[in-house]
């Protein structure tokens, strides 16, 4: 009964969103009530339940995902993702163009939000495009893979830092278990990918797109723009911390080496929050005070990425309240129940159930959430990497994004695409970033 009433809660979750097109935050906290009486929890719980779930998520991630977007925002707003892109496309040259775009996209992945550099990358790929007289899908499914697979699988971007603190991973690990995953999965989904979808859906290589529903762009003169080795360093130093703590510690857990206040300090500016913060005060010098903009200004591109953040922080709140539900209405230990003795890795398992939740909800991030709160029980009873267990939950959240998830439409249009091409791009792509991961984390688990 306890995954009859998960899967009829689903349901009544899709029909709010898409039937009655309700917002995603309200829906998901009135199927977190529904579900929770459904399961029988006793009517005062419920509320304080919803409540420390949606605060135990939030507490985690608001620290790490507001800073992360102010950070982003000032690369964006400076003109430094633009200096990345160019100067990769100049360096690669013509014959290897898709190359500076998966490289440039990486880059800028890693600072920027999926949405913020798509909307970002789009217009530089365009006019490359133009410039260049090759097809902007050519150019466009690289730069979506790059985007999509730094998105599903490296911190400080929501799914897997939320999942990480769930689980109570390490998010160093994360990070650098993620960077060995995604490179690889790049390659395979963007340039080679590119080549199979050539001859699937020839005719969407001819199309035009449209970006008009972008609005006016705001472009900067090369010259203008912060120097690509500072817009690179400032765009990864979160990442070049966390993965330096990692290291370390990796290092003197494996050589027994004693604790001491330098190792100490190196743990503590290599924790995400730390992390951000210290790129976030680097960010305002090199973007902006370093190049004479006002601080007043260089504030306001950071208020205006709080605010562009703001729902999907709800959003991602009312995913960790449902989870909550899960875990406290028994749901999760039924699960864990069903496979007690099974042989089944947990790896595996996490990425079923997030593919599941995917493919019905649409959400990558709300598909991970409630998928922690069925797996969470399970993990107790494994020695699994929970690092591992943290990627294959987000490369399960990532497959077949079809007509329930915005990024398919927002690819659709933006390449002016029909729903057949969309599907054998679009939907493909994710498939196939959400398979090829799985199968490199299988891997890895093998030596870690």
């Amino acid at each position: 009964m306890p995954l009859v009433i998960v899967a009829a809660g689903i349901l009544v979750l899709l029909l709010l969103i898409m039937g009655l097109k309700l917002n995603t935050f309200v829906s998901l906290i009135i199927v977190s009530f529904l579900v929770a009486i459904a399961l029988g929890m006793p009517l005062p719980d419920i509320a304080k339940t919803i409540e420390a779930g949606l605060g135990g998520t939030l507490g985690h991630l608001a620290l790490i995902f507001g800073l992360g977007a102010m950070l982003g925002k000032l690369i964006a707003d400076s003109g430094g993702a633009q200096r990345i892109a160019m100067t990769l496309v100049n360096k690669f040259g013509e014959k290897n163009i898709q190359w500076a775009i998966v490289v440039s996209s990486f880059i800028i992945g890693v600072a920027l939000f999926f949405e913020v550099g798509l909307v970002l990358l789009i217009p530089i790929v365009f006019a490359i495009s133009r410039e260049l007289k090759v097809s902007i899908l050519y150019l466009g499914i690289p730069m979506a893979a790059a985007l999509s697979v730094t998105h599903g699988f490296l911190p400080p971007h929501p799914g897997p830092t939320v999942i990480a603190g769930e689980y109570g991973a390490n998010l160093g690990e994360v990070l650098l278990y993620g960077f060995i995953i995604a490179i690889p999965t790049v390659i395979i989904a963007g340039p080679l990918f590119t080549k199979m979808a050539k001859k699937l859906v020839p005719a969407s290589f001819t199309k035009t797109g449209s970006i008009a529903s972008l609005g006016e762009q705001k472009e900067f003169k090369l010259e203008d723009t912060p120097g690509f080795g500072i817009s690179v360093f400032t765009a990864i130093l979160p990442v070049i911390l966390m993965s330096i703590a990692t290291i370390i510690t990796l290092t003197q857990e494996t050589l027994g080496i004693e604790d001491n206040f330098g190792l100490a300090i190196v743990r503590f500016v290599g924790e995400a929050s730390m992390a951000i913060l210290i790129s976030l005060l680097v960010a305002i010098y090199t973007m902006g005070l370093a190049r004479n903009i006002p601080i007043k200004d260089i504030m306001n591109s950071c208020s205006a990425a709080i605010t562009q953040i703001g729902m999907m922080l709800l959003i991602i709140g009312g995913g960790g309240a449902f989870k909550q539900v899960l875990i406290d209405g028994g749901v999760g230990d039924y699960v864990a129940e069903l496979f007690k003795g099974s042989t089944l890795s947990p790896i595996l398992l996490a990425w079923i159930i997030a593919a599941i939740l995917r493919i019905s909800l649409g959400s990558a991030t709300v598909a991970a959430l409630t998928t922690a709160g069925l797996v969470i029980p399970i993990l107790g009873q494994s020695d699994v990497n929970l690092a591992l267990v943290v990627l294959s939950t987000g490369a399960g959240s990532l497959i077949a994004s079809h007509v329930n998830d915005a990024g398919f439409w927002m690819f659709k249009e933006y390449f002016g695409l029909t729903m057949k091409e969309t599907f054998a791009t679009w939907t493909l792509l994710e498939t196939i970033i959400s398979v090829a991961g799985l199968g490199f984390i299988m891997l890895l688990s093998l030596f870690v």
